[in-house]
């Protein structure tokens, strides 16, 4: 399972009328540890900044499953529970699960969500879909070479 930590770059970034603009973005990575995100977000980040940059936040996230949609640019947040009952109470009981979803635009996100849950014996309900800030997600290239090249 991914463990997934929101990274907030700080860049100079150069504006269309020609203004430079300090600007303290998110991104998501997956890593181990709170070391190995931050050394990534360096390593990922490097061919798209001229210029200084630093890390200016590290944060592990809820974040349990990433669905993928490459058509998108925009990546929400859906929170939704999980329904169990419990046996001996006869309790229903409802779990949080945050999953982000990439998609074109809201309606987008709510099908690549009801797609990527396609098979889940799961009972859920959407509690909410919000768009988030996140500009882009970093997942372990697992087809890379040993050594960290490639």
């Amino acid at each position: 399972m991914a463990l997934w930590f929101e990274c907030k770059i700080r860049y100079d970034r150069m504006q269309e009328n020609g203004a430079v603009k300090k600007v303290n973005e998110p991104y998501l990575v997956d890593a181990l540890s709170f070391t190995e995100a931050e050394s990534r977000m360096i390593e990922e980040m490097k061919p798209f900044i001229s210029g200084d940059f630093s890390i200016s936040a590290v944060k592990k996230t809820k974040i349990s499953e990433i669905f993928f949609d490459e058509s998108g640019d925009k990546y929400y947040m859906v929170k939704y529970n999980i329904i169990t009952l419990d046996e001996k109470s006869g309790v229903e009981k409802k779990v949080a699960v945050f999953t982000m979803v990439q998609a074109a635009d809201f309606d987008a996100a709510l099908a690549n969500f009801r797609d990527g849950m396609k098979g889940t014996l799961a009972d859920y309900e959407i509690a909410s879909i919000t768009e988030t800030q996140v500009m882009d997600v970093f997942p372990i290239n697992l087809s890379a070479p040993a050594g960290g090249e490639g």
